[in-house]
């Protein structure tokens, strides 16, 4: 990998290390946004890896979801359908955690955590066998 690759797998483990501890404390609603970040900073090393640049300075969101998903998913097949989901799901679950009232269930945290953990397992994978 690259300097910029690793610096954010470096921040997709940082933030699945952040989400387990946040759990371990009971602050699911943090911990279900460290997961999402994870995911979200694992999908940038993916396209990052596939020569997927952000088209301004920033990486967006939608932007690296629809490019994970359309791009390396559905078009490139370099990943498997199921990481669509993934991303989407734990998505939802930091959207929930971060701008409604309600918080997240402890049980719905523990999943996002694990949705992650595949998710980052499954792109560090792909670009560790380059």
């Amino acid at each position: 990998m690259n300097d910029e690759r690793d610096d954010f797998m470096r921040k997709a483990r940082e933030a699945l290390r952040g989400a387990e501890s946040e759990l371990a404390s009971k602050r699911y609603n943090n911990a279900a946004n460290r997961a999402y970040y994870a995911c979200f900073f694992a999908a940038i090393v993916a396209l990052l890896d596939a020569g997927i640049h952000p088209p301004s300075d920033r990486w967006e969101h939608d932007f690296v979801a629809a490019q994970f998903a359309g791009v390396l998913i559905h078009r490139r097949k370099i990943y498997p359908a199921e990481l669509r989901q993934l991303l989407y799901i734990t998505m939802r679950v930091r959207h929930t955690a971060d701008y409604r009232p309600a918080s997240v269930a402890e049980i719905e945290t523990k999943r996002a955590i694990q949705r992650a953990a595949r998710f980052v397992t499954a792109v560090e994978m792909k670009v560790s066998r380059k």
